[in-house]
């Protein structure tokens, strides 16, 4: 029998309060195949995608999935299946699951496919049982296909971060983008792995020794000089060697 979602109550945030401003500069831009993108457009919305579900630090050539990528291109795939894909594929795995705790990463990725932070710890915990009792795979499902994925974005629409300024308002949320690859827990474990110890300077050479250096370059310099003026002058038949 499948456990059920945690309840827990949504709370005020900036994405809940509606809207009826024109959209400027301030708001997020919206990536969506609808508008029945170009080519060079279609590049901007899978580079879109790959920042919101890989995010800024990790948008790098060998985390790159070229048969999504084609998939989408030929219309083969939505824009939603190939945030799943991205999400379900081992880079993904390898550097947001392996390295945080359920906690964590259902905190991460409710902001990455969600476009909102959690309301509270109660929600963390509520989507970490989806993690422990469904696994990756079936956690990654579960917020794909909830009904707030799907109002908010639907099939085709890029996820982002839902109204993070609210006009009039002093401070507005801050981007996702700011929260850390990894948590203390894991970095914890890197220093346990000796990843950040300390290493011993190296020591510098005797200054009589730097300075014996210093005249063999020299003179070696002095020398290959010589040679080449050496060579050039032979060639214009000034000197013969």
């Amino acid at each position: 029998m499948t456990i059920p979602l945690l309840e827990y109550a949504p709370k005020t945030q900036n994405q809940r309060v509606a809207g009826y401003e024109v959209p400027g500069d301030e708001q997020a831009k919206i990536y969506s195949l609808e508008t029945l993108p170009s080519g060079e457009e279609l590049d901007r919305l899978i580079q879109s995608a790959y920042r919101q579900i890989y995010n800024e630090q990790q948008v790098i050539a060998s985390n790159r999935q070229t048969g999504l990528e084609s998939q989408l291109r030929f219309g083969q795939i939505t824009v939603r299946e190939f945030v799943r894909g991205l999400a379900l594929s081992e880079n993904f795995r390898t550097r947001n699951y392996d390295c945080s705790n359920n906690y964590r990463f259902a905190q991460m990725c409710v902001q990455r496919f969600l476009g909102r932070d959690v309301y509270d710890d109660r929600e963390k915990l509520a989507w970490s049982i989806v993690i422990a009792t469904k696994g990756l795979k079936g956690f990654i499902d579960a917020l794909i296909d909830s009904d707030e994925y799907l109002d908010n974005f639907g099939d085709n629409t890029v996820p982002y971060q839902r109204r993070r300024i609210i006009p009039q308002r002093t401070l507005g949320d801050v981007t996702f983008a700011h929260m850390p690859r990894y948590g203390a827990d894991h970095r914890a474990q890197l220093e346990a792995m000796g990843y950040f110890e300390h290493k011993e300077p190296i020591t510098p050479l005797p200054p009589f020794v730097e300075k014996l250096w210093i005249a063999i370059a020299l003179a070696g310099g002095g020398v290959l000089a010589a040679g080449v003026v050496a060579i050039a002058l032979a060639a214009w038949g000034i000197i013969t060697l």
